[in-house]
């Protein structure tokens, strides 16, 4: 159920002393920077951790050149997920199976899927194996009486085949002859693939975070503490379209399935009792997300909501953003492009709440492209756009919002619109 919040969070009672931890590698530019933040300035103690490094194919710990730089605590297992790299029974892995093919001959790839299956169990046991320990560890880091907050940042899975990123790139960037059809990727072996690997990295290991945690969640409440988790995901976001705030969505996210189960699982455990929630993030501007050229065009109404709270720091910020334009273009002029944009019936065909997330099609993608394009040559440098401020300051609302409201969730599904990151930006 659709459920945007509407009103900013009572501040958290945690206290310094208190513990976050990343479950899973922190990255720059990503989400979890800014719940990293929020809670450093609450004096809270930050657990890291790793994915861990492939070596000649073989998973290893981080070497100490590796981890050089990494603030303390840090728990040095690694927390790769999936089964890319996984060897199934007699040896061989998913990205094996997937060596030699040609790009033209991606529709064509039939893999053996008693063989996927294999690799994929096995991962999960290695993974479960590997986080076992990971608790073991961390129960080292919490003091008696600590309250323990669980961020989950793992999400992803794209297989690692030399063939796999030649052809998403059509499907997220084709156009004319090269476009691809997002279906008929996804109907494929090769998709089926990445929708067995997207859920096993976004969703499950969410399932087995709370599961293998079990016993230090039981131990940390019987000596008076309290536990927390939560997730990041999508499910597209609020924006202004002119003065109205109207839900959006990117398409195609071949990821959403993963989210959807992501939102399933946490469903599951806030019925039980837990405190978890997923929130469901506007779009920006990641190292992971710049595959998806158009991603970006539902950032920059975020500007208009930044206007209407007229308070220094929005102002600030705004003002920031505009200066990356050329001088003959201003908000106005963005705020109309993107409010066609998505009223445009063709765009609003693959904006169906009800049926996220939705395939691509050739015209809806020329319109995509065609409107990131013309904003990107509004810039006075198209390497360096409003989005990338934005998607920082988006990072810092996100994260003051999912700390507050992280203690006691409404919803175990949590949507964060351009509005309220907007209202708290505004009290900085």
């Amino acid at each position: 159920m659709f459920f945007p919040l509407r009103n900013l969070p009572s501040p958290a009672p945690y206290k310094k002393g208190d513990v976050v931890v990343l479950f899973g590698e922190l990255f720059t530019r990503g989400y979890a920077n800014g719940i990293v933040d929020e809670a450093q300035k609450h004096g809270l103690t930050i657990v890291r951790s790793t994915v861990g490094r492939r070596e000649g194919g073989e998973l290893r710990a981080l070497t100490e050149v590796e981890r050089a730089d990494i603030p303390l605590p840090f728990i040095n297992i690694p927390l790769e997920a999936g089964f890319d790299m996984e060897p199934d029974d007699k040896g061989q892995t998913p990205c094996d199976a997937l060596k030699g093919y040609k790009m033209d001959e991606w529709d064509k790839i039939r893999l053996d899927w008693d063989s996927m299956e294999q690799a994929r169990r096995n991962g999960e046991k290695r993974f479960r194996a590997n986080t076992k320990k990971y608790m073991e560890e961390l129960s080292k880091h919490i003091p008696e009486g600590a309250n323990v907050l669980f961020v989950h940042t793992m999400a992803g899975g794209v297989p690692r085949a030399k063939i796999l990123m030649p052809v998403m790139n059509k499907v997220f960037k084709g156009r004319g002859d090269r476009f691809i059809s997002s279906q008929d990727f996804w109907e494929s072996d090769l998709g089926r693939l990445c929708d067995v690997s997207f859920k096993e990295v976004t969703a499950y290991t969410f399932k087995h975070l709370v599961e293998l945690s079990n016993p230090l969640r039981t131990k940390i409440e019987k000596n008076g503490g309290h536990v927390s988790y939560v997730a990041y995901g999508y499910h597209g976001t609020e924006v202004l379209h002119g003065e109205t705030l109207k839900w959006q969505t990117y398409a195609p996210y071949v990821q959403g399935w993963a989210k959807l189960e992501l939102e399933k699982l946490c469903e599951k455990y806030f019925s039980e009792g837990l405190h978890t929630a997923v929130f469901n993030c506007p779009e920006i501007l990641t190292n992971s997300s710049s595959i998806f050229q158009g991603v970006e065009v539902p950032l920059y109404p975020f500007m208009g909501s930044l206007k209407k709270q007229n308070s220094r720091y929005t102002d600030k910020v705004l003002n920031e953003a505009l200066a990356l334009l050329k001088p003959e273009h201003n908000l106005q002029e963005i705020m109309n492009i993107t409010k066609s944009f998505f009223e445009d019936p063709v765009i609003q065909a693959h904006m169906i709440y009800d049926k996220f997330p939705q395939h691509n099609s050739k015209e809806q993608m020329e319109k995509l492209l065609t409107a990131s394009e013309t904003i990107i040559n509004m810039h006075k440098d198209p390497k360096n756009l409003a989005t990338f401020v934005l998607s920082e300051e988006i990072f810092k609302s996100t994260g003051t919002i999912m700390f507050n409201e992280s203690w006691k969730p409404s919803k175990p599904v949590i949507w964060l619109g351009h509005d309220i990151l907007a209202k708290q930006l505004s009290k900085y």
